[in-house]
């Protein structure tokens, strides 16, 4: 019975020191892509990019993601998929910055959709290392808001290329993905805490989408408020 008592301790001793590792290897390289996507967005800023290039660079990250990255996540290849992927995405963010910068009160706008992201993912996580709960029954809702909201994203795009005013719908759309990527940040933390991500390089793809969302819809739905 010792026996056993003792090797049990060793598993859970061992399962808490992978699971350690792979919340530092997350959050380190998070704060390393995030702040290379700053870096990006400045250049795309500094040369005003214009809101079509933007739009390739979203294209071609999307590509790198769902095709390039899930076949090297599992060697250091997949890191240099991941810069190129928030590196692409911060460039990309870049004329959409400068669009909300253009407005009367658009330093404000942008600051404030910064603090509020901040704000959120940090809280969220915070909650979630602290709690040690569970959130593994946001799998559901996390799938099926993504199916969603790509579906929806599709449809917002078709209606507006027609002619057909979606200010409203883009708006309802907008917070419904604070509320989705909210629950994705949960999710994605309480997955890496009780073990079922043991990938830092796809958990912090997962929570660096999560938070450009949540920057990009915050900044849609002050930036709609503030005219």
């Amino acid at each position: 019975m010792r026996e056993l008592y003792t090797q049990n301790a060793r598993a859970d001793i061992g399962s808490s020191i992978e699971v350690n590792k792979v919340l530092r290897n997350t959050y380190m390289l998070l704060a390393l892509t995030l702040a290379f996507s700053a870096v990006t967005a400045g250049i795309a800023m500094a040369i005003n990019m214009s809101h079509g290039m933007g739009l390739i660079m979203s294209v071609i990250a999307i590509v790198l993601v769902w095709f390039v990255l899930p076949k090297t996540a599992n060697s250091s290849a997949g890191l240099g998929v991941v810069f190129a992927f928030t590196g692409l995405i911060g460039a990309s963010l870049g004329p959409i910055v400068n669009h909300y910068l253009a407005m009367s009160n658009g330093g404000s706008i942008v600051l404030q959709a910064l603090g509020g992201t901040a704000v959120i993912f940090l809280g969220l996580s915070g909650y979630t290392l602290t709690t040690r709960k569970d959130f593994s029954f946001l799998r559901g809702f996390v799938a099926v808001g993504l199916m969603v909201m790509i579906a929806c994203m599709l449809l917002l795009i078709g209606a507006s290329l027609f002619g057909f005013d979606v200010s409203a719908l883009s708006l309802a759309f907008s917070a419904g993905i604070v509320l989705l990527m909210s629950a994705l940040i949960l999710f994605q933390t309480s997955a890496i805490i009780h073990g079922g991500e043991t990938n830092y390089i796809m958990a912090t793809t997962s929570l660096y989408l999560s938070i450009i969302n949540l920057f990009t819809s915050l900044l849609h739905l002050l930036g709609a408020s503030n005219e």
